[in-house]
């Protein structure tokens, strides 16, 4: 199976950005995470990106806030599905964030999440890498299902519940 690179700007960001990790785990994904910056490490981050692919990665997750450009600067550098995760900076609450991140040119595309959305992520890479892979797409399968039939018990108490209010 292919891994998945979870990269984020600062430090800073590990508290929201580590919900990909719990996220990735419930699939059984392989990942790896480093911080690189944009702005800071564009080398770095340049090098990442080229060398993914034959690196054995198959979706790179990239969080920043502010100007946001990491997953952009990234999606520049490599032929691999990037997905964007704004986060909330004190200034502009991720809106600006969000804007970086979903204001692409054409042929670099960025996939978005919301802002401080890492667990959807981490859910958009494992659908992406299940496209090749029928056993992590069971997996996926069956979450939805579980996920399906908590709400369905969810509305069934709620059934029961106005029938015992009209009811008397």
């Amino acid at each position: 199976m292919k891994k998945v690179a979870v990269i984020m700007g600062s430090d800073s960001d590990l508290p929201v950005m580590q919900k990909t990790f719990g996220a990735l785990e419930e699939y059984g994904i392989p990942y790896e995470a480093h911080i690189y910056s944009a702005h800071r490490t564009p080398n770095e981050v340049s090098e990442f990106a080229e060398k993914a692919y034959e690196n054995g990665f198959g979706v790179i997750i990239a969080g920043a806030g502010m100007s946001a450009a990491l997953a952009g600067v990234i999606a520049a550098h490599t032929t691999l599905p990037v997905i964007g995760i704004p986060l909330k900076s004190a200034a502009l609450e991720g809106v600006d964030a969000l804007l970086s991140t979903v204001m692409m040119p054409s042929g670099i595309p960025v996939a978005s999440v919301a802002i401080d959305g890492a667990k959807n992520a981490a859910y958009l890479a494992a659908r992406i890498l299940a496209l090749s892979d029928e056993d992590l797409m069971k997996k996926i399968q069956a979450d939805k299902d579980k996920q399906r039939d908590g709400v369905l018990k969810k509305d069934a108490k709620l059934q029961e519940t106005i029938r015992e209010r009209q009811n008397g």
